[in-house]
């Protein structure tokens, strides 16, 4: 906990600085996290609530949490809940991990 019984996350009434309110993109890795957590908790599926993605950011920890970005809190969130629910297993989740950092590895080797 923090102050008056505050935890890392909650923000409300706390300095932080100006808002940039000015239109911008996101990466394309950002939209497609947001569109797998639509996808993950649409009305066809319901693998994921809103309220479990929440919960999840929320664990994540005052360091965690404190450095990483939006959507990385959503990637880190995502994925404890596929792996809670046993929909995904860690084994799965790193051989595919390797998979993708090889590919970048030879892609890059490429350029």
């Amino acid at each position: 906990m923090t102050d008056a019984g505050r935890m890392h996350h909650d923000m409300g009434g706390r300095e932080a600085g100006p808002i940039n309110q000015k239109p911008h993109s996101h990466p394309d890795w950002e939209k497609r996290v947001d569109a797998l957590m639509m996808l993950l908790s649409n009305n066809k599926r319901r693998l994921i609530k809103v309220d479990e993605l929440r919960r999840g950011i929320e664990e994540l920890g005052a360091e965690k949490y404190s450095k990483m970005t939006y959507y990385e809190r959503w990637t880190a969130s995502i994925t404890h809940n596929l792996l809670e629910k046993g929909i995904i297993t860690s084994d799965e989740l790193g051989r595919k991990m390797a998979e993708i950092e090889q590919a970048a590895r030879s892609e890059r080797g490429a350029g």
